[in-house]
């Protein structure tokens, strides 16, 4: 079709530029919400980040905000029981297990990086807990460091698109890293996980309402709206 000429790269930017305007009224992701609140904290992006796995930022961000009025930076987190911290971030999914971890990623910050998060991936991927997708979304939104976070709505968006043709988030994030120019790389992950939020959902997306439809050759969609 004459509208898939463009090559992947080309046709990304064009899915950007309008995706910029078609968001422009949708809330904001958890993480930028809480850097609009907060500045960029480095601990309150990872903490944020830890808290939204398996969980939906209209239950990881409040539960993030409560952590924060009485935690802000490591030594904090530790001195409030696991099990204050449990009752403090309930119902986030996991929150039995996540509490424990922001414990344990609290003591390794303090015992290993002075207290302050790490800028790179290699140590942030040697902190137990801290995943590929969590590391990327630090380094871009609390370091300006240029890194793709595929979480699962860049994973089943861009795989929609045809922009890359992948299993894993990690092989998505090899893709795309070759397709985007690096000043997109963080935005990417802002504009996916709010037009997966919202328009191009896992089933039955909304395409008759998609800004970039046209642009879409809607890969693996069965059933739409």
């Amino acid at each position: 079709m004459a509208q898939f000429q463009d090559t992947k790269r080309e046709r990304a930017i064009k899915i950007i530029k309008r995706l910029r305007i078609a968001t422009k009224n949708m809330e904001q992701p958890a993480i930028t919400q809480i850097i609009e609140k907060y500045g960029q904290q480095p601990f309150l992006v990872l903490a944020s980040c830890l808290l939204s796995l398996r969980t939906k930022d209209t239950v990881s961000l409040p539960a993030s905000i409560r952590l924060f009025q009485v935690a802000k930076n490591p030594q904090q987190v530790l001195s409030i029981p696991i099990k204050q911290i449990e009752n403090i971030i309930y119902p986030v999914g996991f929150y039995r297990q996540k509490a424990q971890q922001l414990h344990d990623v609290s003591k390794v910050l303090i015992e290993q990086f002075g207290e302050k998060v790490p800028d790179t991936e290699k140590e942030l991927l040697s902190i137990k807990g801290v995943g590929p997708k969590t590391a990327n979304l630090v380094l871009g939104e609390a370091f300006n460091v240029p890194a793709i976070c595929v979480d699962t709505h860049v994973h089943r968006i861009s795989n929609r698109l045809g922009l890359v043709k992948s299993n894993t988030p990690k092989e998505t994030e090899r893709q795309l890293k070759k397709i985007l120019p690096q000043k997109y790389w963080v935005e990417w992950n802002r504009l996916l996980v709010m037009w997966g939020q919202n328009i191009c959902v896992p089933i039955s997306p909304f395409c008759s309402q998609c800004a970039i439809a046209q642009l879409c050759p809607k890969i693996g969609v069965k059933k739409s709206r």
